[in-house]
C-alpha cells in the first residue's frame, strides 16, 4: 500500500470536506441528469455548422467553435435570477471573459445578475457542493474528480482556452553545461511552481517532463508565490519553473533557459463547473448564463482581440493590470468547448503525481456535461 505524501492528503482531506458540506457520504445522484426529462434544443440563428466541433477532434490546428458576433442572440428568462460565480482571480487573462460579459451586460440581457466573487478553490468547492455558490471558474482538479467520485452533483460544462501556438507559457528549464533545450535530463531536479501536483497542469506538466527522463514521480517540487517562481529559478533556488504568461518573456532569449513545453494547444484544461443549482434545480439559469458566455466569446474574443488597440485598454482597466503586460503575449484562443478524454488524462497525471485515491478513474460521462452549450448553440448532441 502506498504511503500518502502530503499532498495526496490536502487533497483527500480536500475531497472529504466537501462530503461533510453536502451532508452525504453516499449519493448515487451522479450525473445530475440521469432522470431528467430530455430539453428541447431548437436551431440557433448565426449558429451554423462551425459553432460544434467533434470532441474527438484533437488537431492543434483544430479551429475552436464560433458563431456569428451577437449570436447566441439573449432569450430572457422569465424571472431576473441571480448567480453567484467563484473565481480563483479576476486578473488572470483567462477570466477576461467573465469579466467583460458582466460590463457589457452581456447576463443582464438573459435575466441573470452575475456576481463574480474571488475565492480560492478549496474554499469554493464546498460551496458548489452545497449550492451556496451556483457556479466556480476553475478545472476539474483533483480534489474535484474525488468529490465527483463520491458522489456530488458538478460537473464541468464548458471550456475556457487554450494558448496560442506561439505562447512559451510552461515548463522552463536551467540549463546545465551540454545540455540543450533537446537534450534535458529532468530526473532529480526540483521545479518551482505556484500549483500543486493535484492540479489540471500536473498533464502537461508530466507529459514535458517525461519527454526528458522525468516524470512528476522524478522531480521534487517547491511551491512559490506568484511573485517568486521566476526569482528561484534565477537565481538557483529551483532548477525549473512553470512560468505562466507574460513572465517567461523574461527568461526567453536567454541561452541559459530552454522551454520544453506547455499547455497542449487546442485542448481547454478549464473552465466553468456547475453545481446542483444550475445542473438540476435551474438548468434553464444554466443554459441562459452559457448562451451569454458564448455570445461574449464570438463578439469580443472571436479571434486576435488583441489587435483591436481600444479592446486591449479597455480590458487592461476592466483588469486592472498593465496594459503594456497584455499586448506582450498572444490572444489566447478562447474555446467553450471540451475535448474527449481530457478528464482521462487528467486522472492519468493524477495518479502518476501520486496524489489519486488509488480507484478507478471517474468516467467522462459522470464528470463533463456537454449538453448545455450544445443546446445554446443549437446542436442536438
Amino acid at each position: 500500500m502506498r504511503t500518502r505524501t502530503p499532498l495526496t492528503c490536502t487533497v483527500a482531506l480536500v475531497a472529504a470536506s466537501l462530503l461533510a458540506a453536502a451532508g452525504c457520504a453516499e449519493n448515487d445522484s451522479g450525473s445530475g441528469d440521469t432522470d431528467a426529462a430530455p430539453r428541447t434544443v431548437k436551431t440557433v440563428v448565426g449558429c451554423g455548422a462551425g459553432s460544434w466541433t467533434d470532441p474527438a477532434d484533437l488537431a492543434a490546428d483544430r479551429r475552436p467553435a464560433r458563431c456569428d458576433k451577437g449570436a447566441p442572440a439573449p432569450q430572457p428568462l422569465a424571472k431576473k435570477r441571480k448567480i453567484t460565480v467563484a473565481t480563483g482571480t479576476l486578473s488572470a487573462e483567462y477570466v477576461a471573459p467573465l469579466q467583460v460579459a458582466v460590463a457589457k451586460g452581456e447576463f443582464a440581457k438573459e435575466g441573470l445578475d452575475v456576481e463574480l466573487k474571488v475565492l480560492p478553490t478549496p474554499d469554493a468547492l464546498p460551496l458548489l457542493a452545497k449550492g451556496d455558490v451556483d457556479a466556480q471558474w476553475a478545472a476539474p482538479e483533483a480534489a474535484v474528480m474525488n468529490g465527483i467520485d463520491g458522489g456530488f452533483d458538478i460537473k464541468w460544462v464548458a471550456g475556457n482556452f487554450s494558448p496560442d501556438p506561439t505562447s512559451k507559457s510552461g515548463l522552463w528549464v536551467r540549463l546545465k553545461d551540454g545540455e540543450s533545450a533537446e537534450h534535458v535530463d529532468m530526473a532529480g531536479r526540483r521545479m518551482g511552481t505556484m500549483i500543486g501536483k493535484g492540479s489540471v497542469i500536473a498533464y502537461p506538466m508530466d507529459t514535458s517532463l517525461k519527454k526528458h527522463g522525468g516524470g512528476l514521480d522524478k522531480v521534487s517540487f517547491q511551491q512559490l508565490g506568484s511573485a517568486d517562481v521566476l526569482t528561484a529559478l534565477q537565481n538557483g533556488g529551483v532548477d525549473s519553473a512553470w512560468l505562466l504568461d507574460p513572465v517567461w518573456r523574461k527568461v526567453d532569449g536567454d541561452k541559459r533557459y530552454a522551454f520544453l513545453g506547455g499547455q497542449p494547444v487546442g485542448e481547454p484544461l478549464g473552465g466553468l463547473l456547475f453545481g446542483p443549482t444550475l445542473l438540476t434545480e435551474d438548468p434553464d439559469a444554466g443554459v441562459a448564463f452559457l448562451r451569454a458566455y458564448i455570445r461574449t466569446v464570438n463578439t469580443y474574443f472571436a479571434g486576435d482581440y488583441k489587435s483591436d488597440p481600444a479592446f486591449v485598454t479597455e480590458l487592461a482597466k476592466l483588469m486592472k493590470i498593465d496594459e503594456a503586460t497584455l499586448r506582450s503575449t498572444p490572444s489566447m484562443r478562447m474555446d467553450w468547448e471540451i475535448r474527449k478524454g481530457t478528464t482521462d488524462r487528467l486522472q492519468q497525471a493524477y495518479s502518476d503525481a501520486g496524489v489519486s485515491e488509488g480507484k478507478p478513474p471517474v468516467p467522462e460521462e459522470k464528470a463533463v456535461d456537454r449538453a448545455m452549450y450544445a443546446e445554446a448553440v443549437g446542436h442536438r448532441l
